[in-house]
């Protein structure tokens, strides 16, 4: 037999608290029936029986278990990489207050609803980079979400084909050290599609062929944005103000490519709570098996009792003092 809980001080003072007391009230019992020339034999009834009660609590407490058994489980959990985009386009404030900063708001509700995966965080422009490994640690992510900006890349403009290489490389190497569990593989890009690159789906194939799903949530507007520059805006070379807008269409060939699926953010709507049901309803494909010892918590018993010699206690008078 195990515990689930073990005897702690709480409990050592409260037991003591009690005896203690009972003693004091016995000490004056007994000396209200001396006073009488009566002996209280009735009262060690009461004594014996509050302590067996008193005892069955505390057992109850710290949870006695017993049969033991092996039991086999499934869990489930994903391999869950980030990629949010960096280029200068993010920065557009056609989705308030920015691209960006909608973005990582919208990426830490992602976050938390996925605590049971592990998930890593990439950054990327014409280049990509992994911020963060695979982690169960969300306030690391989370750490990391608050501090993108678009300075942390050199400006230049948006190419997939850098991140998707990454991505395959590691989503790889990740599988290759656990081969033994067949885990899900997502690649979540957040970008406002302005890029495709030359070898993007020839690696999109590649990732099909991994089964490597990749969503992609679309930042922006097709109306288009301004983009901050010190207190005013970019310009082209002609002195002219850019206007980025949102170009959908190369998120949605990606998704399409890879058995993924495209969702949007823009300043209406937020399609970031369909992109976590797709992302849940693919968690039946994993299998991860283990072997765990299990033990059912008894604690029903003793309180059961203690319950039922409590009530004898209240029902059951006795006269300590007869006169």
């Amino acid at each position: 037999m195990s515990w689930y809980q073990n005897l702690t001080i709480l409990e050592i003072l409260f037991g003591t608290l009690f005896f203690v007391l009972y003693i004091a009230y016995l000490l004056r019992v007994r000396r209200v029936a001396l006073f009488f020339n009566k002996r209280p034999h009735g009262v060690w009834f009461k004594f014996l029986l509050r302590h067996i009660y008193l005892f069955l609590l505390i057992i109850a407490i710290l949870g006695p278990s017993f049969g033991a058994m092996k039991k086999e489980i499934k869990t489930i959990g994903k391999d869950l990489y980030i990629a949010v985009d960096l280029s200068q386009s993010m920065d557009a404030t056609d989705v308030q207050p920015s691209r960006l900063e909608k973005a990582k708001h919208e990426l830490q509700r992602l976050i938390r609803r996925f605590n049971s995966d592990r998930i890593g965080l990439m950054v990327f422009s014409n280049e990509a980079f992994v911020q963060s490994p695979l982690t169960f640690d969300q306030n690391a992510l989370i750490l990391y979400t608050q501090t993108l900006r678009t300075s942390l890349l050199p400006y230049s403009g948006t190419d997939f084909a850098p991140l998707l290489q990454l991505a395959l490389e590691k989503l790889q190497q990740e599988n290759n050290t656990s081969a033994e569990q067949q885990k899900a593989r997502v690649l979540v890009l957040i970008s406002d599609g302005e890029g495709f690159g030359e070898e993007v789906e020839n690696l999109a194939e590649q990732l099909r062929e991994q089964s490597i799903r990749v969503y992609t949530l679309g930042v922006g507007t097709t109306d288009g944005g301004r983009i901050p520059a010190g207190r005013s805006f970019k310009r082209d070379g002609e002195g002219q103000v850019v206007t980025t807008q949102l170009h959908p269409e190369p998120l949605v060939q990606l998704a399409e490519l890879t058995g993924g699926a495209y969702f949007e953010v823009n300043d209406r709507v937020s399609e970031v709570g369909k992109l976590i049901n797709a992302i849940n309803n693919i968690e039946g494909e994993l299998r991860e098996s283990k072997t765990i010892d299990v033990t059912a918590n008894k604690y029903i018993y003793p309180l059961a009792l203690a319950l039922l010699l409590i009530l004898l206690d209240v029902l059951i008078t006795v006269k300590l003092v007869r006169i």
